[in-house]
């Protein structure tokens, strides 16, 4: 399966947020979409980091509630993994695994055109088995 399938069935909408907004503004955000995390964009369409409530967790450790004011920029991951709408789902589960990540951008000539999480690998992983098995039970009822 390649990641277009997902994005064709979730949809393509990324939730954005821009460098200079506040954490607290970031929160509302992430409360408000019911997402763990937003991308970072200047614009809406180009990638300038990524911030997840893992990164205002520990940033929050070790600022305390200073944290709040500063801008997303401060604590954003600007060297993100991303991937293409043509990538198969199997190596985006290698890199999710492999690098500890839960969400990356997809990007098409340097555009975002969606967002998939770990939970969307792990639902299309789901499927497919289902989806193998009806086929093995039909076959076996013949």
């Amino acid at each position: 399966m390649r990641i277009s399938e997902i994005l064709r069935k979730k949809g393509a909408e990324v939730v954005t947020i821009a460098p200079g907004v506040p954490v607290r503004e970031l929160l509302r955000v992430l409360a408000e979409r019911n997402v763990g995390a937003v991308v970072v964009s200047s614009d809406g369409i180009g990638l300038d980091g990524i911030v997840s409530e893992r990164d205002i967790v520990r940033n929050l450790h070790l600022s305390g509630a200073e944290l709040l004011d500063r801008p997303v920029s401060a604590i954003m991951t600007a060297v993100v993994h991303t991937c293409s709408p043509d990538d198969r789902v199997e190596s985006l589960r290698t890199t999710m695994t492999e690098h500890r990540i839960r969400h990356l951008p997809v990007l098409r000539g340097g555009r975002m055109v969606g967002i998939v999480s770990i939970g969307d690998v792990v639902k299309s992983a789901i499927s497919e088995l289902q989806t193998e098995r009806e086929h093995l039970v039909q076959y076996l009822h013949g």
